[in-house]
């Protein structure tokens, strides 16, 4: 059985080749930096050579191929028609984000820190809502014409206007941009903008004013866009395949945040609808890059010959990131869903233990916070701060300023009496009468529950769920449908109950409300599938977003991560804190890895050597 997300998370937010109230600049007023990060803090001095987490001499060659593994803009996992992944319509393909550069890049070794990419250095107003980024003259798109302050500036107002809502509902409070020149960008932002705005503007990608001056931004399309990124598009089988090539003359390839990376002559991302039929083509050999998300899998599903033979090694490794939110998530917009009492029994129904047990080989521990395997999760009763930020909210349950609510414990048996006890009064609390065998609504109607998924890799966990939903009258089902109705659906809220897994950062800010504020409750495409739309859970939104150091940021985590807990707007599944990787051995990797990331394959390359030993060079 599965043992981690599917679909993964929507990785916001690095959406550039190279993630927010009333706040003070990250960065001396009027000052030039090479740097920005949430609270003043740079590892990297000026003049830096390269990361920590990268070999300065990495050899280059060779191909990386693997599945996608998790999503970002309007991606999917199980197909894509459209190279364009920036928008709502279509599913996008894997890769694109490498196609472009964007002013500033994340390095993957600190909080949230970004360096210079096309802009070379930037400078903040005095009250913190200007921000002008200097321009490298040598910038290039892939075609050799300038990239430029307007190329910038447009794609700014043209993705707030037009982009993704993963994008556009994050950078609202962006009022302006535009060029001064060549070199120099302004961006203005409103009064009371959040505290990350900056950053996550300045790691979007740069499109050419000039392109899409005679094409539809907006248009699902298989055009191979311009770009300027250290990859370019290469051969496309829709459905199936796309291939990435490396820019031979990358205009950036020796600037610090690219030394030692991108590697790999091409990149290539084969697509499988079926996660068996994906697994056989990763043991004949048709990628060599695989991370393993099902527990019963790892365990054993790796006896095949190559593997036998050395020529495919398995390795865990740490993952030091916050692991996010993974759960069932239910739909509050639908009537039926409303009471909290009826989503807690839901919940109830469904035994961890016996799950982890008897189907993931005990490979896991279960999911309670929304900041999980991370000190942003709640523990224990509030803080003093805590409890500041949260007594003068309005409508608060009780329980949030007790000990944090986390899903109880069953006792293995797949079938606990005393939680379908527990769950049967709460749903008779909530006006529930039985008749026939059915749990009937207050107003008559039978409580029915559709889950609804795109892969039939959750089905072995979820039946066993059905069926205890049955033991109390709720007639559930399992329904699995094509990755493109999926999407619609979930597009349009169309949907009982649906997995997915949201990624956390760890430092978290008002992305946030795209996934768990009002406003994007109502906002097709949007992250925020159960339908939250609570003002405490806003305001301490805002308090997350507002947050001026790291310990503030950490209480207004806690205190949202109580309040949506108590919500109960999703059934919580489990999570794990390794990557399992099975490789074909053909890959070099800098022996110091990133701390906030994998690294693959960005810092990673191709080992002619080992490639050669192994029959695949």
């Amino acid at each position: 059985m599965t043992g981690a997300p599917w679909p993964p998370s929507r990785r916001a937010l690095l959406l550039g080749a190279g993630a927010l109230a009333t706040v003070r600049p990250v960065l001396a007023a009027d000052a030039e930096r090479h740097g920005l990060s949430s609270f003043g803090e740079l590892k990297y001095p000026p003049g830096f050579e390269h990361f920590d987490y990268v070999n300065p001499i990495a050899p280059r060659g060779g191909r990386f191929s693997a599945q996608l593994a998790a999503t970002i803009g309007n991606q999917a996992l199980n197909t894509f028609n459209t190279l364009n992944i920036y928008v709502l319509r279509g599913e996008g393909a894997a890769g694109m984000n490498l196609t472009f550069d964007s002013l500033m890049v994340r390095a993957l070794d600190e909080p949230d820190a970004v360096y210079g990419l096309v802009a070379r250095a930037v400078a903040a107003s005095p009250d913190g809502l200007t921000y002008t980024f200097s321009l490298r003259p040598q910038a290039r798109f892939h075609d050799g014409s300038r990239l430029t302050a307007r190329d910038a500036a447009f794609s700014l107002k043209l993705l707030r206007d037009k982009g993704h809502p993963e994008i556009s509902e994050v950078i609202r409070a962006m009022t302006d941009a535009r060029a001064e020149g060549d070199e120099r960008l302004v961006v203005t932002f409103t009064a009371g903008r959040a505290r990350d705005l900056p950053l996550f503007v300045a790691q979007l990608p740069i499109f050419s004013a000039a392109y899409y001056g005679t094409r539809d931004f907006e248009a699902s399309s298989m055009e191979a866009p311009l770009g300027s990124g250290p990859y370019r598009v290469g051969t496309v089988d829709p459905g199936r395949s796309i291939g990435l090539e490396r820019v031979p003359d990358y205009w950036a390839a020796e600037l610090p945040v690219n030394v030692g990376q991108n590697n790999f002559d091409t990149l290539r991302y084969e697509y499988f609808r079926d996660r068996t039929v994906a697994f056989e083509a990763f043991k004949s050999g048709a990628f060599t890059f695989r991370e393993e998300f099902t527990a019963r899998v790892w365990a054993t599903g790796y006896d095949f010959p190559a593997l036998a033979e050395g020529r495919v090694v398995r390795e865990t490794v740490p993952d030091s990131r916050p692991s996010g939110t993974q759960g069932w998530w239910i739909n509050t917009r639908r009537a039926a869903f409303r009471d909290p009492r009826v989503r807690e029994a839901i919940g109830l129904c469904f035994d961890f233990e016996w799950s982890n047990r008897n189907l993931m080989y005990g490979a896991y521990a279960r999911t309670a916070s929304f900041f999980e395997n991370s000190d942003l999760k709640a523990t224990g009763k509030p803080s003093a701060a805590e409890l500041a930020l949260m007594e003068p909210l309005k409508d608060l349950p009780p329980e949030v300023f007790g000990e944090a609510w986390t899903p109880p414990v069953s006792d293995g048996s797949g079938q606990d009496r005393a939680l379908l006890k527990r769950a049967d009064a709460l749903l008779r609390e909530a006006g529930g009468t039985r008749q026939g065998g059915s749990l009937l609504l207050p107003g008559g109607q039978p409580l029915t529950l559709e889950f609804l998924d795109n892969d039939p890799v959750f089905q072995a966990v979820t039946q066993p769920f059905i069926r205890n939903l049955g033991l109390l009258g709720i007639r559930a089902t399992l329904r699995t449908v094509d990755p493109s109705q999926y999407e619609a659906r979930l597009k349009e809220f169309d949907f009982d109950v649906t997995a997915r897994r949201y990624g956390s950062g760890v430092t978290p800010g008002a992305e946030l409300r795209e996934t768990y504020g009002s406003r994007s409750a109502g906002t097709a495409g949007s992250n925020n599938l159960s339908g939250i739309a609570d003002s405490a859970i806003d305001a301490l939104l805002t308090a997350v977003a507002d947050a001026q150091s790291r310990a503030d940021l950490t209480t207004a985590c806690r205190a949202l991560d109580r309040v949506l807990r108590a919500g109960r707007y999703w059934v919580p599944m489990w999570y794990g804190s390794t990557h399992r990787l099975a490789l074909w051995d053909v890959y070099g990797r800098p022996a110091k890895a990133p701390t906030y990331d994998l690294g693959a394959p960005g810092t990673w390359w191709f080992d002619a050597g080992k490639a050669k030993r192994i029959g695949r060079d």
